[in-house]
């Protein structure tokens, strides 16, 4: 007996997406296996570890925590859709590669989707905004303090930018 599928659409990265899935498919895994966007880490599966962690319709939410049909007529966002058009890093991504905000890589997705929405919100954050907003997300290996120094870079150089 076959799973019933549903449609979907979606935008993604600025990309109309379409798909047939069944209604138990996660989000993540729809990123994934569907849409071959990689970047999108699957960790802990509960909501707690922020690795799976894209924006939907400019909000930060847990993909392991949603079904892609959820995210059917909406606006995702995710690792790779930080990328400028021409696919080089962005000012944030690139301020983590500066400021070490980024080791082992498997929170740095979840770790930019989050420090992308507080910049996007508030752009001369202080650190307690910026831990605040990164703190949903574990990293075991930066001790944060790198990555809350990498999102204060970005800030200043986007502050910059603008003059």
């Amino acid at each position: 007996m076959s799973e019933k599928l549903y449609p979907v659409s979606i935008e993604v990265n600025g990309k109309a997406r379409s798909a047939q899935v069944p209604a138990r498919l996660s989000l993540v895994d729809f990123l994934r296996e569907e849409l071959r966007l990689t970047g999108t880490h699957v960790g802990c599966e509960h909501g707690i570890c922020g690795a799976c962690s894209v924006m939907l319709d400019g909000e930060p939410v847990r993909s392991c925590l949603m079904f892609a049909v959820q995210a059917d007529g909406h606006h995702l966002t995710t690792v790779e859709g930080l990328a400028q058009a021409d696919g080089s890093l962005s000012i944030l991504q690139d301020s983590f590669c500066e400021a070490h905000g980024l080791q082992c890589g498997y929170c740095t997705p979840g770790m930019l989707i989050a420090s992308q929405a507080l910049l996007n919100e508030t752009p001369n954050p202080s650190e307690a905004q910026i831990r605040d907003a990164i703190g949903g997300n574990l990293c075991r290996c930066t001790g944060y303090r790198q990555i809350v120094d990498a999102v204060q870079l970005a800030a200043s150089r986007l502050a910059a930018e603008k003059k």
